[in-house]
């Protein structure tokens, strides 16, 4: 079994069919129990899991954030069943109703933070200053339970001048690996989004969860039509599971239209070799995504980089599309073109190639 598999049988044994108050199923042990360092059952076996590998797959769990995911998964478990965790009242002095007004403020809190916290100093911090008006030993019985520091390394600012965002730009992605079928033609292609990561896990619908899991036990058990048609389910809903590396990632598809660019379509000359060149670039590599907005087709408009490389430059520095200044007037775009009109190079070399907005206009 790999560790997907490992890691979401885990999830799934801990978080939707959790050992809660007046749960008397052992069958996975005594979840409410405490290992030496104050960390929960839940947290015990994320750790249990990094003897496996160095790299803890594509939730990227690792023993110095055991404590983190084990509240992060008592916190979606909270959002489903109300409950708090087994073995909490061992080391607070609240009862179960005030734990359960802890967990509902940190769960609004939680899903507040952009980005949700990743170091267990982090959590700390959040936990402080979400349940500040709470008793003191509740406080501190909930962080040494998830062994969580009781007085966090206070963030150091610098006189740095944040980097600027471009203008206009509403998020980034960072992709998995493209593979070549993936690119659509010269100027559109598909990408997939790992779920890990802290803007799309906080964007998975509920449903996509729930058919991931099932669709983990139905492999686990060999049901292997049964696995094939919820990954279907999963599909039709956006997103997919994608074997990286040997591990298997839940990833969100997106369509994306490269920004200010248009290369010639795939009936037109050059259209192939367009394609062509922009899977020979993006092949194998992940891309950073800079997204502004969608197109009238649903597409993602973005601005692409790859190994630190603006892409739609090198197409247009190759000859494989021109700039589209009815809706882009950045001005090194422009040059691209004009230096590759110069140098005749990929369709410049024709004797009068023909703008893809009017062949679309006379081949719609």
């Amino acid at each position: 079994m790999n560790f997907w598999d490992k890691a979401v049988r885990f999830v799934y044994g801990f978080c939707w069919h959790p050992t809660v108050f007046g749960d008397t199923d052992s069958r996975d042990g005594d979840a409410g129990s405490v290992g030496p360092h104050g960390v929960s059952a839940a947290a015990v076996g994320v750790s249990a899991l990094a003897q496996d590998t160095d790299c803890l797959g594509p939730h990227g769990v690792s023993a110095a954030t055991v404590g983190v995911s084990a509240l992060a998964q008592d916190l979606f478990n909270f959002e489903i069943t109300s409950q708090v965790p087994e073995g909490l009242s061992n080391h607070v002095v609240s009862k179960t109703k005030a734990q359960a007004s802890c967990y509902k403020k940190l769960l609004v809190a939680w899903k507040a933070s952009n980005p949700p916290p990743k170091t267990p100093e982090e959590a700390s911090r959040l936990v402080l200053q979400t349940l500040k008006n709470h008793l003191k030993a509740d406080v501190e019985g909930l962080l040494k339970f998830y062994g969580l520091p009781l007085a966090p390394i206070p963030v150091v600012t610098t006189v740095e001048v944040p980097v600027e965002l471009p203008q206009g730009e509403e998020f980034e992605l960072q992709t998995l690996p493209v593979e070549a079928r993936c690119v659509t033609d010269g100027d559109g292609i598909t990408v997939y989004v790992s779920t890990s990561d802290p803007r799309e896990s906080r964007l998975v619908p509920q449903e996509v969860l729930v058919t991931a899991l099932k669709r983990s036990e139905a492999r686990a058990q060999g049901e292997k039509t049964r696995a094939k048609e919820l990954h279907k389910t999963m599909i039709a809903a956006g997103y997919q599971v994608i074997n990286v590396k040997n591990e298997e990632v839940l990833a969100r598809k997106y369509r994306i239209r490269l920004r200010g660019i248009d290369a010639p379509e795939g009936d037109m000359p050059y259209g192939k070799e367009a394609k062509e060149e922009l899977a020979k670039i993006v092949k194998g590599k992940c891309l950073r995504v800079l997204v502004y907005g969608e197109d009238q087709y649903g597409r993602s408009l973005g601005d692409i980089y790859c190994n630190g490389n603006f892409v739609q430059e090198l197409m247009l520095k190759k000859g494989m599309a021109w700039h589209y200044k009815a809706y882009d007037q950045r001005a090194e775009l422009a040059k691209c073109e004009k230096n590759a009109r110069a140098k005749r190079v990929g369709l410049w070399a024709l004797p009068n190639p023909e703008e893809p907005w009017e062949w679309r206009r006379k081949n719609k």
